[in-house]
């Protein structure tokens, strides 16, 4: 089974890497697990005039890796072997198409990630995964 477990740094995700790592535990079958971590550059569109594209690149990798940190460590402890795929772009687009093109079993994210007030308009991250996945999603709290 190919778990996509996507971490965006909020307590959720992690309670999903805690999820994961217990399910994997608890499964008889072989089990890859891929940690995905995206973030929408949009809203830096107005920096990249003043820096150049590396440091951006830079910028968004550091924080990817803070991010990813907590949830390797939960699954390096419960000796789950997993990789990591760091993206930018539309965050559930990104995690969508990764799902698909990487064909995994199923996707297993935090309910409430670290989206603001936008999510509040339009949806959070979560309800789109869910509505448009063509595998199995698992929210967790």
């Amino acid at each position: 089974m190919k778990i996509l477990l996507p971490i965006d740094g909020s307590k959720t995700s992690l309670s999903a890497a805690k999820y994961v790592a217990q399910l994997v535990g608890n499964m008889r079958s072989k089990c890859s697990v891929t940690l995905i971590n995206v973030h929408d550059d949009f809203g830096l569109n107005h920096v990249k005039q003043f820096v150049s594209k590396s440091v951006v690149d830079d910028y968004l990798r550091e924080i990817s890796e803070k991010e990813l940190k907590p949830a390797q460590k939960v699954l390096d402890a419960a000796g789950v072997k997993h990789n990591m795929i760091i993206k930018r772009g539309h965050v559930s687009k990104e995690i969508l198409a990764t799902a698909t093109k990487e064909k995994f079993d199923m996707i297993v994210m935090g309910a409430k990630g670290r989206g603001g007030v936008l999510d509040l308009l339009i949806g959070s991250v979560a309800q789109r995964v869910v509505s448009s996945a063509k595998q199995p999603v698992v929210l967790v709290k």
